[in-house]
């Protein structure tokens, strides 16, 4: 028997004016969720413009404590509109000390668990080592109303160890918070390169585990403060894939967009009976796996 879930997913431009991103975000939530959306899905830190272009010290004012005033704001929004919420905030753990902290909100507002950050770049406009500790808490899975969430965070999403790990853990949807874009250099053919690379690597961990991907990006171009590069066009592209990897929905490259997807959560059952990948997994063989490298 099918079983139909429905996905929100918000991909947007972000400004310098932290209240009119939150109210578009609101606005945006609640599309979706009026046109019938269980599970809504928001981009990577999508409060703030990406701070993480420039290593300046004055961004750690940005950081929120969890909880505090965007737990409060976005529990609200989960309560009010009935969904299970994915959100991407930058966390102020203790003085010194802050995360790049994805905190999931269960349709009654409550805080149904977070997910900090584990793998953190550290590349040209993306000095995120600089702002974000490596996430401490694993990859666990987080349960909601609806089912068990595979939440990571962007850079994560290039990682097939950590979507592995939440498929054994029993996760039913591998979801990817997300802000990646091209630097303005790069040619066309190099550009089309890293966005294929992108997509192919998730649709790749759903079907090397027989589950739905849901990966929400940025869109739009944010300058760069300093004024050193042109600054990151966020590609956008959004998309939800099923549990062999089929596109089932994807947002353009260019525009803000909310789409609502269905995804039948009965297939990856009967996905993983004709591709019993975990079945047949050598699991004696794979104590390497656990090594830097082998030389």
């Amino acid at each position: 028997m099918k079983k139909i879930i429905r996905v929100g997913i918000v991909q947007q431009a972000c400004s310098n004016d932290i209240k009119f991103n939150l109210e578009k975000l609101h606005r945006n939530i609640a599309s979706v969720a009026q046109a019938g959306a269980q599970l809504v899905v928001l981009q990577e830190l999508h409060n703030t413009p990406y701070f993480c272009q420039t290593e300046d010290t004055n961004m750690f004012d940005l950081a929120e404590p969890i909880p505090g005033p965007s737990t409060g704001f976005y529990s609200e929004l989960a309560a009010a509109y009935h969904i299970v919420l994915v959100t991407s905030l930058f966390e102020r753990r203790a003085p010194g000390l802050y995360h790049n902290t994805a905190v999931v909100f269960d349709s009654d507002g409550s805080i149904a668990g977070k997910y900090r950050k584990m793998h953190i770049p550290d590349d040209p406009a993306y000095y995120e080592k600089f702002y974000f500790t490596p996430g401490d808490l694993g990859f666990e899975p987080i349960q909601t109303s609806i089912g068990k969430l595979g939440v990571q965070v962007c850079w994560d999403q290039w990682y097939p160890e950590g979507a592995r790990l939440m498929a054994l853990k029993g996760a039913e949807l591998l979801i990817y918070p997300t802000a990646i874009g091209w630097e303005s250099s790069d040619t066309q053919e190099e550009k089309m390169r890293q966005l294929g690379a992108w997509v192919t690597v998730q649709r790749g961990h759903a079907v090397a585990n027989g589950l739905p991907v849901i990966s929400v990006n940025r869109v739009g171009l944010e300058p760069d403060p300093s004024g050193q590069t042109n600054g990151i066009q966020f590609w956008g592209n959004s998309f939800v894939a099923g549990p062999q990897g089929e596109l089932l929905a994807q947002a353009s490259n260019l525009k803000e967009e909310n789409l609502v997807v269905e995804i039948d959560m009965s297939r990856s059952e009967n996905v993983r009976r004709w591709w019993p990948f975990l079945r047949d997994r050598r699991i004696e063989q794979f104590q390497d796996l656990a090594k830097r490298f082998i030389d």
